[in-house]
């Protein structure tokens, strides 16, 4: 695999800082972080504005109304984007990373053309209804029941960790169809509308003070058949789509930020003081922050691997496991060494001085759950163990005695 720029890639390459230039100015300063409404709205607009210029969609296919570009322009705009400062996907991260390929996947024709259109404009946002209070890491047990009733699901149950659910328009939702059938059979994969009766949506509050996640309580919920993606009880794979493009290609963001987050980390070291010299001048902290450095171009590699992949096969594969399990290690990791630089500056959010200090102290805190969020790293390292290496699946846990 060569990691150099063809010559196309150069040029979408100057394409893009040139767009980017004439547009960023527009857009005026991103709304405060708990107004929803304005967040939402600036979303939707900036998803719009890509679809104006042809970059919505860019990684899905033509047929989609994407831009089906190939795997290695696709790093180059996630590169360009997440290094010029642009928007995120913001409040469209579910629908555009995890919703839509599983509907190209696995959906029907459609419900594809119901929602893919819908999805790439920013008409509709979408959350996550997956996680429960008693089924995070073990998903399997998950206990939301749909009961069919004619053409129609009635759902009941509560959802948690559920991203933008104060907001959505639609929510990916697994199910349990088959109560009487092993854990991993009788889930089904569900689109629910967010205005439907019976949806109550409670904020979550984060050590950050920031609520993009909720909890959402669902009584007697009707959901349409045909809202079913997959066949019924086939939701465990379905599932297992969404997860392989949440841990595969959704995470090339994080790993662009992760970069970009090391080489400011540098800038600051090499202002912070320590006596009489700065913290770049400790040579244990040069050597451990190069070895990051190394390590997330590495990773930066696995990840052409990864999209490569995806291109060729629909789905990004174990190695996404690979990528999500160490990345996100590696940006705890690398949180951590940002306070050790920052000292007594690392005790607040807000900036300290002349340092961008209230930046890092953001991303220790948000840190803390990216080995959990997406998959733990336990669940990712038995993923490697059994999928690429071949091993035995972990033995069950023995029966409780009497």
């Amino acid at each position: 695999m060569d990691l150099r720029l063809s010559d196309s890639e150069r040029a979408l390459q100057a394409d893009l800082r040139r767009w980017l230039a004439s547009n960023l100015p527009e857009l005026g300063p991103p709304p405060a972080r708990e107004d929803w409404p304005a967040r939402a709205a600036f979303d939707r607009a900036w998803q719009r504005r890509l679809l104006d210029a042809g970059y919505a969609g860019f990684d899905w296919p033509r047929e989609y109304g994407g831009r089906g570009a190939p795997p290695g322009e696709q790093l180059v705009f996630l590169e360009e984007m997440a290094g010029a400062g642009a928007p995120d996907v913001g409040v469209n991260f579910v629908g555009l990373l995890h919703a839509g390929p599983t509907l190209m996947a696995e959906g029907t024709p459609e419900q594809r053309a119901a929602h893919l259109p819908a999805i790439l404009r920013g008409d509709e946002i979408w959350c996550q209804g997956f996680s429960e209070p008693s089924a995070g890491s073990d998903l399997a047990a998950l206990r939301t029941r749909a009961e069919r009733d004619g053409d129609e699901y009635v759902v009941s149950g509560q959802k948690i960790w559920s991203s933008f659910a104060q907001v959505a328009d639609r929510c990916e939702l697994l199910v349990r169809t088959d109560p009487g059938a092993a854990r991993h059979r009788g889930i089904s994969w569900l689109m629910m509308d967010m205005s439907s009766p019976g949806i109550t949506v409670r904020p979550i509050r984060t050590a950050m003070g920031s609520s993009e996640f909720s909890e959402v309580f669902l009584d007697e919920v009707r959901v349409p058949v045909a809202g079913r993606v997959g066949a019924e009880n086939d939701g465990w794979r379905v599932a297992m789509v969404t997860f392989a493009f949440e841990r595969g290609t959704a995470f090339v963001t994080e790993l662009v930020q992760a970069m970009r987050m090391a080489n400011e980390l540098v800038a600051v070291a090499r202002r912070v003081t320590r006596g009489s010299a700065t913290a770049w001048d400790d040579v244990g902290l040069r050597r451990e922050l190069g070895r990051l450095v190394a390590e997330l171009d590495a990773l930066w590699a696995l990840t052409k691997r990864n999209v490569s992949r995806a291109s060729r096969s629909g789905v990004p594969g174990p190695g996404a496991s690979v990528l999500k399990l160490r990345l996100c290690e590696a940006a705890q990791e690398l949180a951590d060494l940002s306070m050790r630089i920052l000292g007594r500056a690392g005790l607040a959010l807000e900036d300290v001085g002349e340092l961008p200090s209230g930046r890092f102290v953001e991303e220790r805190l948000r840190s803390l759950g990216l080995t959990i969020g997406g998959g733990t790293s336990q669940i990712q390292r038995n993923i490697v163990a059994e999928r690429v290496l071949g091993l035995p699946k972990e033995p069950p846990a023995p029966a409780a005695g009497p």
